[in-house]
């Protein structure tokens, strides 16, 4: 491993990096990398929160647009809608038989098993930089947001 110290411009270049790569192999079987992150999002979100706004609010994005993501999920065949839940109009999404089959070549995955060898320590001390560069990126944490 390279022993010259790190700038924090060099993380945010290797951040983009990864970004960009993770963009790219987002377009895999004939999805956009929106609809991974959707499958992923209902494959892991409690049943109650596996709805389009639940996944709107979780992505920080419009929920007209994740509403399209769903509906093509949806006549793709790797999501269903199970019914209403709670009071409003919000319906539960679940993956179907497809959906799972489909999560099982999620581009993601190269990433995952490419961390397995960190310890706990590094493990931690990655999630807390990325993070922080997460918060970094929303509106409302950004120092000259208005």
């Amino acid at each position: 491993m390279d022993t010259d110290p790190v700038t924090t411009a060099d993380l945010a270049g290797l951040l983009e990096q990864i970004a960009r790569r993770l963009h790219s192999q987002g377009y895999a079987s004939q999805l956009f990398p929106a609809q991974w992150a959707a499958l992923r999002y209902v494959q892991s979100a409690p049943p109650h929160l596996r709805t389009a706004i639940d996944l709107a609010r979780f992505q920080g994005l419009a929920s007209g647009a994740v509403a399209r993501t769903v509906r093509t999920l949806i006549t793709k065949g790797y999501l269903a809608k199970l019914g209403t839940i709670g009071r409003g109009r919000a319906e539960q999404l679940e993956l179907t038989d497809r959906g799972v089959v489909l999560l099982k070549k999620d581009p993601l995955q190269s990433i995952a098993a490419a961390l397995e060898p960190l310890s706990e320590n590094e493990r931690q001390i990655l999630a807390k930089g990325l993070d922080i560069a997460i918060r970094s990126t929303m509106a409302g944490d950004r120092p000259d947001a208005s």
